[in-house]
């Protein structure tokens, strides 16, 4: 069972000066840095790009770093981390010690930006109430301060030590880590409080202290296994993932408690009509009255999950209930997870076939070695060939391939028949960039971003834990870290497909078709500005609709906007094409034998509709 909000929240009086913190023998920090300067050289898939884009040499400085130790234990954390972190790589990164495993440093309440990309104002739009003792501080206060400095030029300094490849992805980063911060994941606050500036409702210039303390919220109810092959398919944020899970415990207390319950809960709709089921850490949807009409919105929180199929299918219920009119799929700050759960949702919005994302690994002995490893096959194997071939002709990269195999996106098909605009933005990260990418790559829908584009964070990433079980007992054995520390790798790197073939998604994310900056309005109730501007855009979507009902001998088939149905059994073409229209319903006749039957739905000579039915 998992614990409870009263057992996790033992830890939210911790203050972080009182968090323990790992410590390491001399030998101990030597094995280390020896562990990174092999990671980066043989397998960090996008070591080229940092050093043409940053102008560093990662590899030299763990050299240099090497003949300074030994170093105190949180002069050597720091230093390595710094390192790590000139990357600008979320994926790549220094885990410190276990002893902080799941803890995240917080301030007592949530800051973020709103307001044009000129001139942004911060505001705070979630507080912990018992936690500050200032009555005048409340949802809406605007922030002026920050430990005396200016609060732009505060989040401008904390940008420079952020993660982000683009400057807007930078300051994304730095508002969040204003408040929030996975100590294992991330570098920790210099301060052990912050005395913040700020203007009230009544517009009066005021000041509030409050200390940084810890809490600990815990992985989602159904955590990947390192040791799993589906561990060898995600894209996560790790630090993004801590924090998601602690605003979660801090500002969604009911939402929290349910996830006990969770593991035999079914998809249902509760009296505010809010629809979640099983996977509700990860996905929840309503339905969403506009200035423009009633829509769905499906928020996917995150993919961190092992179960794709049991994802996939959770969210085919859900579509079921949602209006069929349109839909708006909300991946704002979504941290990433199983590469496979994101891509496989793709199908469900579009009757085109879809191409998922391709990865390549960087050319070395080392990966080489690694997809030689024949407990690896399975999963490594289509990429060995290239790797060799790439290592003899001098190529940078293996062969672009899925993750994802392709019969995989498109087992399900279509299910969801209305127009589909997605939301992003700069903390959209990881598998969360795969899903804006095979969005706009395959056609689906207008991609709406708030700021430039998503968080660019374009690789798979495995842990150290997962690197260790793939290498045991071959060439290239990586043992863990010693004290428990780690580190995420950047494994594969990803480029996109359709008319973006080959562009990387790395320091450079997925640009929308249309950007919105994120109004006062949006951060006080709920989004509405930004869900306007979306239903706006569902509205003056052209509307098709194809609705089949199998019946004992026929299909009943009923269409809206189409001209043309065709009927394909195992695949192929049975009888000729049927002319439709809206007012008439018609019925085709059962094939005796086949296994899967598809009905496509065309309008003049481009396919709008398409479903699948198994027998």
């Amino acid at each position: 069972m998992r614990a409870t909000t009263e057992t996790k929240q033992v830890r939210a009086g911790t203050l972080l000066a009182e968090a323990p913190a790992g410590d390491f023998l001399p030998a101990d920090t030597t094995d280390v840095v020896d562990a990174f300067i092999r990671l980066l050289e043989g397998l960090y898939a996008h070591l080229p790009l940092k050093r043409a884009m940053y102008g560093i040499d990662p590899v030299q400085q763990l050299r240099r770093l090497k003949q300074r130790l030994p170093l105190v234990t949180k002069d050597f954390n720091r230093e390595l981390g710094d390192i790590i972190r000139s990357l600008r790589d979320a994926h790549t990164i220094y885990v410190g010690p276990a002893s902080l495993a799941g803890q995240v440093a917080r301030l007592p309440f949530l800051t973020e930006q709103h307001g044009p990309p000129d001139a942004p104002r911060y505001m705070v739009s979630k507080v912990a109430r018992e936690l500050i003792d200032d009555p005048d501080f409340v949802e809406g206060v605007e922030l002026e301060w920050w430990n005396g400095v200016p609060i732009a030029t505060a989040i401008d300094a904390r940008a420079r030590q952020e993660l982000g490849g683009r400057p807007d992805s930078g300051r994304a980063r730095a508002v969040e880590s204003l408040t929030f911060r996975s100590l294992r994941h991330e570098q920790p606050p210099d301060e052990q409080w912050v005395v913040v500036g700020y203007r009230s409702l009544e517009r009066a210039e005021r000041e509030v202290r409050t200390p940084w303390s810890v809490i600990v919220p815990g992985a989602g109810p159904a955590p990947i296994r390192v040791a799993s092959a589906a561990a060898a398919a995600v894209a996560v944020n790790p630090g993004a993932a801590d924090v998601r899970r602690a605003k979660k415990l801090m500002f969604n207390q009911a939402l929290w408690q349910k996830e006990e319950d969770l593991a035999s809960a079914s998809v249902e709709i509760d009296a505010a009509g809010n629809v979640s089921g099983r996977f509700a850490d990860n996905v929840s949807a309503r339905t969403l009255k506009t200035s423009a009409g009633t829509f769905g919105h499906l928020r996917l929180w995150g993919f961190d999950l092992p179960d794709d199929d049991g994802f996939l299918s959770e969210v085919i219920e859900i579509l079921d209930l949602l209006p069929p009119d349109g839909l708006i799929i909300d991946l704002r700050a979504n941290p990433g997870g199983l590469i496979w759960a994101a891509e496989r949702l793709l199908q469900l919005f579009t009757p085109s076939h879809v191409e998922p994302t391709r990865f390549s690994f960087l050319a070395t002995d080392a990966t080489r070695a690694l997809a030689e490893v024949r407990q690896n096959q399975a999963i490594l194997g289509p990429w060995l060939t290239s790797l060799t071939s790439a290592l003899a002709t001098g190529e940078l990269y293996s062969q672009a391939l899925p993750i994802t195999p392709v019969e995989l996106c498109n087992d399900t098909g279509q299910v969801y028949s209305g127009p589909v605009v997605a939301v992003v933005d700069a903390t959209t990260y990881s598998a969360g960039d795969l899903f804006a990418a095979g969005f706009v790559d395959n056609e689906i829908g207008t991609l709406v971003t708030v700021g430039e584009a998503t968080g660019a964070g374009g690789a798979n990433v495995w842990s150290a834990e997962t690197l260790a079980a793939l290498t045991v007992d071959s060439p290239i054995e990586f043992r863990l870290l010693p004290s428990g520390a780690g580190f995420t790798v950047s494994i594969r790197r990803a480029t996109r497909v359709g008319a973006s073939a080959g562009l990387p998604i790395e320091d450079v994310g997925v640009a929308g078709h249309r950007r919105y900056s994120l109004t006062r309005r949006d951060l006080l109730e709920s989004n509405q500005d930004l869900l306007d501007y979306c239903g706006l855009l569902l509205a003056s979507a052209p509307r098709t609709a194809l609705t089949v009902e199998p019946g004992a001998s026929t299909l009943e088939i009923t269409t809206q906007g189409l001209t043309l149905v065709d009927l394909y059994a195992d695949g192929h073409p049975v009888g000729s094409s049927l002319p439709v229209t809206n007012a008439n319903p018609v019925s085709l006749p059962i094939p005796a034998f086949h296994e899967t039957l598809e009905i496509q739905g065309f309008k003049g000579a481009t396919l709008k509709q398409r479903r699948v039915i198994r027998a």
